[in-house]
C-alpha cells in the first residue's frame, strides 16, 4: 500500500524513460493502465522487462476511432495520463491535452520528450547521448585526451526524463487536490539533464570549475576522487574530498609521511599524485584493499559488475534488491515508514489483461466483444 495508492493512472506505451516513469509511480502503488500497441510483441518473457513491472496491459489500435473513444471514456475516470510520443501525435491522434482535459479538467497530463514540447528542434529524434550533449553533460565526463563516453542512458532518459516526469506528476497531482484542475506536464530529457548539471554551472560561475575535462574536483582529475586498477585487474575507487577523510586515504594507502601529497588541492600537482597512488593500489588485489579500507571513513567502496551488486552485503542487508519470479531486480526506492512500496507483479505480455481492465473500468462484455469486432483492441 505505497504512498500513490487509489491514484489511477493510464500509460499510452512507448520506450525507455516513460516506462520508468509508470514504474516509479507504480512502485509507489499507483493503478497504471499501460496501453499497448495492437499487434506489440516482446522479445523476451513479460517477465524480465523490469520497467513494465506492477501494471496490467491492454492493447488498443488508436488509428480506431472506436479505441480512441474508449481511451477518453477511460482518461475521464483516470488521476493522470502520461505518454511518450513526439509533438503532435497524440493531438493526431485525438488525444491531445485539450480534448483530455475537456474530458476530464482535473486530469494531469504528463508529456515525455527528448527536446520538449516546443523549440527548433523539438520534432528532431534523438536519444539520451544527444540530449546530455546539448546540457554540457557529455562534453564534461571522460578523460581529458579522448572523447567523452556514452555514461550509460541514466542521465538523459531515466535521472532527466522518467524521474523528473515522475516528479513533475506528482507535484501536479498534489496541485490538483487543492485546485481541482488538471494541467501539462512537459518534461524534456534535455531539460531534465541541465537541472541534474545545476551545481556545476555554479561551480563553473564561481571560478572554481573549467571546461578542461580531467581537470576538476570530481570529474577524475584530482587523486583523490577516481577509480583505480588493482593487482588483479578488478577496480575500487576512492571519493576522499574532506581533510579529515583524505587523511585517512593517505594513513591506509602508506603514504601518509609522503611531503607531495601533504597539499591537497594543488591542482598542479594532481596530475603528479595520480601516477604515484596509482602505483599503489596496483600493489594489492580488490579484496585486499576492501579488507583495508571498507568500513573506515576514507571513502571508499570496490568497483562491483552487477552480478557482484546483487551479492554485496551492504545491499543484502538493505534488501536493496528484490527477486520476482527468478528474476533480481532493484527493490522500489526511496522507502517510507508506513506507506511501504511494492512491486505488485510482473510486467503482463502486451494486451493480456484488456479484457479484465475494460471490465474494471465499467465497460459491459457486449461493448468489450463490440471494441473487439471493430478492431480496436
Amino acid at each position: 500500500m505505497g504512498p500513490l495508492n487509489g491514484v489511477k493512472i493510464i500509460e499510452v506505451g512507448g520506450i525507455g524513460p516513460g516506462p520508468f516513469c509508470s514504474m516509479m509511480l507504480s512502485d509507489m502503488g499507483a493503478e497504471i493502465v499501460r496501453v499497448d500497441r495492437l499487434g506489440h510483441v516482446e522479445m523476451t518473457e513479460p517477465k524480465y522487462n523490469l520497467l513494465h513491472r506492477g501494471r496490467r496491459s491492454i492493447c488498443m489500435n488508436l488509428k480506431k476511432p472506436e479505441a480512441v473513444a474508449t481511451l477518453l471514456r477511460m482518461i475521464e475516470q483516470a488521476d493522470a495520463l502520461t505518454e511518450g510520443f513526439r509533438p503532435g501525435v497524440m493531438e493526431d491522434l485525438g488525444l491531445g491535452p485539450e480534448v483530455c482535459l475537456e474530458r476530464n479538467p482535473r486530469l494531469v497530463y504528463g508529456r515525455m520528450t527528448g527536446w520538449g514540447q516546443e523549440g527548433p528542434m523539438s520534432h528532431a529524434a534523438g536519444h539520451d547521448i544527444n540530449y546530455i550533449a546539448l546540457t554540457g553533460a557529455l562534453y564534461c565526463m571522460g578523460q581529458h585526451d579522448r572523447k567523452p563516453p556514452p555514461p550509460l542512458n541514466l542521465v538523459g532518459d531515466f535521472g532527466g526524463g522518467g524521474m523528473l516526469l515522475a516528479f513533475g506528476v506528482v507535484c501536479a497531482l498534489f496541485e490538483a487536490l487543492r485546485s481541482g484542475r488538471g494541467q501539462v506536464v512537459d518534461a524534456a530529457m534535455v531539460d531534465g539533464a541541465s537541472i541534474l548539471m545545476a551545481m556545476f554551472y555554479s561551480l563553473r560561475a564561481a571560478g572554481v570549475w573549467t571546461d578542461s575535462r580531467q581537470s576538476n574536483l570530481l570529474d577524475g582529475g584530482a587523486h583523490f576522487y577516481d577509480s583505480y586498477e588493482t593487482k588483479d585487474d578488478e577496480f575500487i575507487c576512492v571519493g576522499s574530498i574532506e581533510p579529515q577523510f583524505y587523511a585517512l586515504l593517505l594513513k591506509h594507502t602508506g603514504l601518509a609521511d609522503d611531503p607531495d601529497f601533504q597539499v591537497q588541492m594543488d591542482r598542479t600537482k594532481w596530475p603528479m599524485l595520480k601516477e604515484k597512488i596509482t602505483a599503489v593500489f596496483k600493489t594489492k588485489t580488490r579484496d585486499e584493499w576492501c579488507e583495508i579500507m571498507a568500513g573506515t571513513d576514507v571513502c571508499f567502496a570496490p568497483v562491483l559488475n552487477l552480478g557482484e551488486a546483487l551479492e554485496h552485503p551492504h545491499n543484502k542487508a538493505r534488501q536493496t534488491y528484490v527477486e520476482i519470479e527468478g528474476v533480481p531486480q532493484p527493490a522500489p526506492a526511496p522507502r517510507f515508514s508506513r506507506t511501504v512500496p511494492e512491486i505488485r507483479k510482473p510486467a503482463s505480455a502486451p494486451g493480456a489483461d484488456t479484457q479484465s481492465i475494460l471490465s474494471d473500468w465499467g465497460f459491459s462484455s457486449e461493448e468489450i466483444a463490440g471494441l473487439k469486432t471493430a478492431g480496436a483492441i
